[in-house]
């Protein structure tokens, strides 16, 4: 089992980068950032962007992998992503996870002027993106042309540093989705069950996990591969248990065994915010940090 976290881009540099330093001495596996252009209830206020943001995280951490969580085709074009991606892992020294997933309908759908699509659009968008996106960062030259994206000699000279290509973490719940996460992940990630959010019941939502957990890994199975061998991630706090995990050190423990046993590899939690979704004890969360994985063993 694997702790990470989510850093929210949401203050500027020269306060944000403190938040990175503290995360990898607390000793995370990895710390993401969500690749949206604004989110949720912090729309109106600051909100950086995600690749800026590792970047300059590469340069204040030695150790701590660093990513998305995650992004998605709403507003990204494979060729211009790959390039970032690249440098990105360049200047992290090898350290970039991409977390990537189908896209919503929040404002990210919209903002660049178009109508939100639909979730067959979305997907029918993801199945071409991602098997694109592996091309261009595993390949010196790609062209393609499809119904959604082009690449015409797209050149991407050196490539990453990790090899093939930095790691996959693919977001899906639905059998398209599970399908691309088998055939280019090297991680799976999940929220868990969205309808169970508001009134279902911690064992309900575990209950529903198990269920995603066995539908990848017959996705894998038909793909051709042992689905033992690719990275399951929880990124919490969109469960019934909400903050609930983060009350107490044994009540994380509690949480993460039960999850564990389920198959998952890396849990992530998101770092507190006063006064949001997000409020925690700072100092109860930095216990967790230090000492929940040894309670696991």
């Amino acid at each position: 089992m694997r702790l990470s976290t989510v850093i929210l881009p949401i203050h500027r540099w020269a306060e944000g980068q403190k938040t990175w330093r503290r995360a990898e001495d607390l000793g995370f596996h990895a710390a993401y950032t969500y690749d949206h252009l604004s989110w949720r209830s912090f729309r109106d206020g600051p909100w950086f962007g995600a690749i800026p943001t590792l970047t300059a995280a590469a340069m204040v951490t030695q150790r701590m992998r660093l990513g998305t969580l995650v992004t998605s085709p709403n507003f990204r074009h494979p060729v211009t992503l790959a390039k970032e991606l690249i440098s990105l892992d360049d200047i992290s020294g090898g350290r970039v996870t991409l977390g990537i997933g189908a896209g919503g309908t929040g404002f990210d759908a919209t903002a660049l002027g178009q109508d939100p699509w639909t979730p067959r659009e979305r997907a029918d968008r993801f199945a071409e993106f991602v098997p694109l996106l592996d091309r261009l960062l595993t390949e010196d030259a790609v062209s393609y042309e499809g119904r959604f994206y082009s690449a015409g000699e797209a050149r991407n000279i050196p490539g990453c540093v990790q090899r093939p290509r930095l790691p996959f973490a693919v977001a899906a719940t639905g059998p398209r989705g599970l399908r691309l996460a088998a055939r280019h992940g090297q991680a799976w990630v999940t929220t868990g069950d969205p309808k169970l959010y508001e009134t279902g019941t911690p064992e309900q939502s575990v209950a529903a996990l198990r269920d995603q957990l066995a539908r990848l890994t017959d996705a894998c199975a038909e793909a051709g591969r042992d689905a033992a061998g690719m990275g399951k991630i929880l990124l919490t706090g969109f469960t019934p248990d909400r903050g609930r995990p983060l009350a107490s050190l044994d009540a994380f423990v509690d949480f993460a065994g039960r999850h564990r046993d389920l198959g998952f590899t890396e849990i992530v939690l998101h770092w507190p915010i006063p006064d949001s979704d997000f409020a925690a004890d700072q100092k109860v969360f930095e216990k967790i940090a230090m000492e929940a994985l040894a309670q696991l063993d």
